[in-house]
């Protein structure tokens, strides 16, 4: 009884059927956006839940992978439900914020809480300095087509779809490469730190044999779990991105602030849990992968993967085109991360500086004007 009074993430459940009967019983859509918000984020955590135990036998990298990429899946869901529904700059704006909500606010927060239980956290510096690499890509394409918008004529603007198609396939034969080195070819870059592949594999079972009281799930309970709880996030993240414009004209939010912040951290749900989680029980290098390989994925995979969908699905093709002010949050964030994460040592008061300048962007994106959006996009 006294589990079931604990306070939990699981008693925002209640907002699932909740926002469903607002959408299709009642005409309220600023509450049905605030109920489908509250509704994602123990649904993404149960996604995290489950993708955590599918990760159990595995080291690092894997484990990593594994939860970046069923932790993107509530982003990925809602951007696509976006794109179907032509909201381009919101699709947009949720790509940055997952960005730079996984480098500074995930990360920030798992480097903040393990801080607190260990004077400082070691993990391996030559995975971390590779990760921060591939970010470092991922600013340069963001950048790229941003640059070629503001320095050539009106007339040329018609060139940004290719451009994009183009940029977009060079990523994804990027990620796939990246993969492949950090999975095959040098997978000892990213094993935990001071250890082989093999040890760190055998060292994390243990670790989460010593520190949880529970068994793995089963495999095919966790699969369920995992597939039930993306399809009710799909669901709902219709319901969301059917409601988002009529909730930001009632905040008086631009799109680019839903977009950067309000959908990113919903988003991210599934990271914060996990990776913080990891961090509390000191494995950096899982929640590093987590955190930083999650951003990689978004700008490496996800982001292309809907430049290429966009022309089968949505009114017309989405771009990579970002506006100035998400460019350089984006440019500012891999650095701090790169600064950070270049030494193979964490402690505390560095998961506050990237949560401070998490805070500091969040407040310029606020403060943009309710048509900052659709200035930057004047040129389509």
């Amino acid at each position: 009884m006294k589990a079931l009074l604990k306070p939990s993430l699981n008693w925002l459940l209640i907002f699932v059927p909740i926002a469903v009967i607002s959408q299709y019983a009642a005409n309220q859509p600023t509450f049905t956006f605030i109920a489908a918000c509250i509704a994602v984020i123990p649904l993404a955590g149960w996604m995290g839940k489950a993708t955590e135990h599918l990760a159990e036998r595995t080291g690092a990298a894997i484990g990593g992978l594994l939860n970046a990429t069923f932790g993107n899946a509530a982003e990925l869901i809602i951007a696509f439900m976006a794109l179907r529904e032509g909201l381009h700059e919101i699709v947009k704006a949720s790509l940055t914020g997952s960005i730079i909500g996984n480098i500074l606010l995930v990360l920030g927060a798992a480097l903040l809480a393990g801080g607190f239980k260990q004077p400082e956290q070691v993990f391996n510096a030559i995975g971390a300095r590779i990760q921060s690499t591939l970010l470092t890509l991922a600013a340069i394409a963001l950048i790229a087509p941003a640059a070629f918008h503001h320095t050539v004529p009106p007339s040329a603007y018609h060139r940004e779809n290719h451009l994009s198609l183009a940029i977009s396939v060079i990523l994804l034969v990027a990620y796939g490469l990246g993969l492949f080195f950090s999975l095959k070819t040098h997978k000892h870059f990213f094993a935990g730190h001071g250890h082989s592949t093999e040890d760190n594999v055998e060292q994390d079972k243990h670790h989460t044999s010593r520190q949880s009281p529970h068994q793995p799930w089963p495999l095919g309970i966790a699969i369920a779990v995992l597939a039930v709880a993306t399809a009710l996030v799909a669901w709902i993240s219709e319901i969301l991105v059917h409601t988002v414009e009529h909730a930001a004209d009632a905040f008086g939010m631009n799109h680019v602030f839903v977009g950067v912040i309000v959908v990113a951290i919903i988003g991210n749900a599934a990271e914060h849990s996990t990776a913080i989680l990891m961090a509390l029980k000191n494995r950096m290098d899982l929640a590093l992968g987590i955190a930083i390989g999650s951003s990689i994925q978004v700008a490496l995979f996800v982001a292309p993967m809907l430049v290429l969908c966009s022309y089968f699905i949505g009114p017309h093709p989405l771009d990579l085109v970002f506006t100035l002010p998400e460019v350089i949050a984006v440019a500012l964030a891999v650095a701090v991360t790169s600064q950070i994460a270049g030494d193979g040592r964490s402690n505390w008061l560095e998961g506050v500086l990237l949560l401070a300048v998490y805070a500091v962007l969040a407040v310029v994106f606020y403060f943009l004007p309710l048509d900052a959006g659709a200035a930057a996009a004047g040129g389509h």
